[in-house]
């Protein structure tokens, strides 16, 4: 059998920055949903912190068992509307825009004296048609990265252009949040608004989904005007087989989804890639809630500190790539682990955290999650080399794996409340400091042993 030569791709400027606004409608509604949408269900609409965990899980398991389907759709589909990837792209956005804006909207048929279970009833299918959407915009998106660019470098780098953009899009949901919650009615206008989030609040949640949407719709129009997917005929020209100069290079095997699973590297990174979500997405979730209830500060710090998070986070993404050439996206990724470890100390050791030093905490929390995320999602590109035929499959088991974990994540640190009644008591100050200190710590052990695995046996297919 002759050798696969693979034609090197690559982007220009241009082209890098259409390809980075294609999540960017994702990545505002994901800021919404892990940062507000606890505080939302439970403090604005009333609902059981069970019921609002329930929600979050509902969400969490449509994502990821939709991830690996369309993963294995998205590699089946010979061509589209827009092209392979792009079509579920299209198809996403289209999801996430029909369903999003009900999800932050009180339930239009319901009265004082609807029971909570049919809330739950009512927005279920809502945030199944979102999750559903999400997932193929997500999906079709990552599986572009090995389609468009074949070098290390350049997929470290368009990985962290991914990455700057969600650094964005989250600085945009909490710039906007800020900006609505500053210009609310004034207290002694309008008694009924305070420093507690309520459910005087909804038009602010409303009007905020609403915006990201309109927003993040313009975002992917850019995208899929300015990014050019290959065509079938050039993806097989690409995987040629042709005569190679030397004899001896050995033929590259064309996986499809099954092969996969009998890859240690696969479950490596599968688990490495669930602790760096379980990570960023659980610290988001509950970021808000401990500001409230553990720090008791004012609601326009639910804007203020996830803003500080991904500023940092952005400057982080802007240094990313020359720091994974010097010193190896393995040791990047250690570093950004470090970074997040120090965050859980600091919370935990600090029982008097106030409004001055949560600043310091959210910048080290903020730099450490941008560098595991970009670093982990760099490691999955590599892992898919040039088997982008089934790259779609690799990136949905990946989140399966996350969302999941993520969701059971959630509904058991809500069965663990102290408090059983929608009002915080005071035992809700000790243990949301606990959850934001030992779920990040604990979850950044895991995966430094799991790394720690992969630097001895480092990512790459060993069947023949």
């Amino acid at each position: 059998m002759e050798p696969y030569v693979r034609t090197e791709r690559s982007l220009s400027l241009c082209r890098r920055l259409c390809y980075a606004m294609g999540h960017f409608q994702n990545d505002l509604c994901a800021s919404m949903w892990f940062t507000y949408l606890l505080v939302y269900l439970h403090n604005v609409l009333g609902l059981k912190s069970t019921y609002a965990g329930v929600l979050l899980l509902i969400g969490q398991i449509a994502d990821g068992i939709c991830t690996p389907l369309v993963g294995y759709e998205s590699d089946r589909t010979l061509t589209g509307v827009c092209g392979k990837r792009k079509s579920w792209h299209l198809l996403g956005t289209l999801s996430v825009i029909i369903s999003f804006p009900f999800i932050f909207n009180p339930c239009l048929a319901c009265t004082d004296g609807t029971p909570q279970w049919a809330q739950i009833v009512y927005f279920s299918p809502f945030i199944i048609i979102f999750q559903f959407g999400w997932a193929a915009t997500q999906i079709s998106h990552l599986s572009l990265i090995p389609e468009l660019v074949t070098r290390e470098s350049e997929k470290v780098e368009l990985t962290a252009y991914r990455y700057a953009f969600t650094v964005v899009a989250n600085i945009t949901v909490f710039t906007v949040a800020w900006l609505l919650f500053k210009f609310q009615t004034p207290h002694n206008i309008n008694p009924t608004i305070t420093d507690n989030v309520g459910p005087v609040d909804i038009p602010v949640f409303r009007d905020l989904a609403l915006l990201m949407l309109g927003l993040g719709a313009l975002f992917s129009l850019v995208f899929h005007v300015g990014t050019k997917e290959g065509t079938l005929a050039s993806e097989r020209e690409n995987l040629l087989i042709t005569h190679a100069t030397s004899q001896d290079t050995p033929p590259r095997p064309v996986f499809k989804w099954k092969s996969w699973l009998k890859e240690p590297s696969f479950y490596q990174m599968a688990f490495l890639y669930m602790c760096t979500r379980l990570i960023v997405n659980l610290s988001q979730t509950y970021i808000s809630i401990f500001i409230t209830a553990s720090l008791m500060l004012p609601k326009n710090f639910i804007a203020i500190i996830p803003l500080v998070m991904y500023l940092s986070g952005f400057v982080c993404s802007l240094v990313m790539k020359p720091i994974s050439k010097l010193i190896g996206i393995y040791v990047t990724y250690l570093v950004g682990l470090a970074l997040v470890f120090a965050f859980g100390i600091w919370v935990y050791v600090a029982k008097h955290m106030g409004a001055d030093s949560i600043y310091g905490a959210a910048v080290l929390l903020g730099a450490g999650s941008a560098t595991i995320l970009v670093m982990s999602l760099s490691m999955t590109a590599t892992l898919i080399g040039d088997q982008t035929q089934s790259g779609a499959f690799v990136y949905g088991s990946m989140s399966f794996t996350d969302k999941v974990a993520n969701g059971f994540g959630v509904i058991l640190i809500q069965s663990l409340l102290p408090c059983k009644t929608e009002a915080c008591c005071p035992d809700c100050v000790w243990f949301y400091r606990d959850v934001m200190a030992l779920v990040t710590g604990g979850v950044a052990i895991a995966a430094a042993i799991c790394l720690f695995t992969i630097m001895t046996w480092p990512i790459r297919i060993r069947r023949n």
